[in-house]
């Protein structure tokens, strides 16, 4: 790869990783109902999980969507109904405080696990291995995979930032409540591109 190259992937893996998508989304909303430091689990299995998700699409999960179209399909449909369970959860979760043991940010695998449902991973692997990895050797997919993995976590972490922020001016149930509410909604906006393609 070259330098030039090289760099354009990490403008690339930047930009994507830190435009609005389900994801950071996501991690805002964990950020403002329970904090930084407990959504850092969320954080690290979006980053490790995105990584490991690059290298095993470039290594063969992207010729069997060029053999089988229908395999695309079939993901947008159990994508978008995972998000809209997701958006469900955001919009009627309760401040900690008062839910008790029950509310809990998403996990180290829940958030890894999460990246194989999440349209816009999928979109964002895609495009990064057909741009970048064209040969599809397993030196230029692990590159690929690295810038990710190292862009990835300092760009979420902003959106876990920004909810923490937030998070103070959410004391008030009311102000959490439609928070949450736009949340959900703007996650559910996020599948348009996804529902029109």
């Amino acid at each position: 790869m070259t330098h030039e190259l090289l760099i354009a992937l990490v403008g690339f893996a930047a930009v994507s990783s830190l435009t609005p998508g389900p994801n950071n989304l996501m991690l805002m909303a964990s950020g403002a109902n329970f904090g930084f430091r407990r959504t850092l689990p969320h954080m690290l299995g979006v980053g490790v999980g995105f990584t490991v998700m690059i290298v095993l699409v470039g290594a063969g999960l992207m010729a069997l969507f060029d053999r089988w179209p229908i395999l695309h399909d079939l993901l947008k449909v159990v994508a978008v109904l995972y998000l809209g369970w997701l958006a469900w959860k955001i919009a009627h979760a309760a401040a900690p405080t008062q839910a008790g043991q029950e509310a809990r940010p998403m996990t180290f695998l829940q958030a890894a696990a999460y990246q194989w449902a999440n349209p816009k991973a999928w979109s964002m692997a895609l495009t990064a291995i057909a741009a970048y990895a064209p040969e599809r050797t397993l030196v230029a997919v692990v590159l690929v995979a690295l810038v990710f993995g190292a862009v990835n976590l300092p760009s979420v972490s902003v959106w876990t930032v920004l909810g923490g922020r937030v998070r103070l001016w959410l004391t008030d149930a009311r102000r959490l409540t439609v928070f949450n509410w736009t949340m959900a909604t703007l996650l559910l906006a996020s599948l348009i591109p996804v529902v029109m393609a």
